[in-house]
């Protein structure tokens, strides 16, 4: 069966009309590549991020990303279950259920990270580190919003050919 590369993409390249992006992208890499959270760690609440908000692009690149990285098939299918996963440890845990609760609305009255969640994320993360989190949950905020509203094509490295 022959099937054909056709584009799902919805825009071409937003690099080509906002040269500035790649310094964004580099500037929160390097803000998440400070070896205060462990990469697989941030790949993982990636991974989680792309599942929750449904896209493809990012669940695919995340998967690739963790597989490169050595990781089972067991942890990296578990993600979409991780709360009753055996897989992950504590801190793990913690990072899991901040992606969460920032991505998912809040029961009504309540906060979306709760000082509870907060807490137990402290438990496993000094302030380095804590900062480091948030932020790889903003860059994969920021991402989101490429990925849903632009729908680059599914890739497992970022040097392939994501957009038109």
């Amino acid at each position: 069966m022959t099937t054909t590369n056709t584009s799902i993409s919805r825009m071409s390249n937003p690099g080509e009309y906002v040269p500035e992006l790649a310094d964004v992208s580099a500037a929160l890499f390097r803000a998440t590549g400070n070896h205060s959270v462990p990469r697989t760690t941030i790949n993982l609440i990636h991974l989680r991020a792309g599942q929750i908000v449904h896209n493809t692009y990012l669940t695919i690149l995340n998967t690739s990303f963790l597989r490169k990285a050595g990781e089972t098939e067991e942890r990296i299918t578990a993600v979409a279950s991780w709360q009753d996963a055996p897989y992950f440890t504590p801190a793990e845990r913690a990072a899991l259920a901040l992606v969460e609760a920032t991505l998912q609305p809040a029961q009504h009255g309540r906060e979306r990270v709760t000082d509870e969640l907060y807490a137990e994320a402290a438990k496993h993360y000094d302030a380095k580190a804590l900062a480091t989190l948030t932020i790889a949950i903003g860059q994969i905020n920021f991402f989101i919003a490429l990925a849903l509203i632009g729908k680059p094509q599914p890739v497992t490295s970022l040097t392939d050919q994501q957009w038109d």
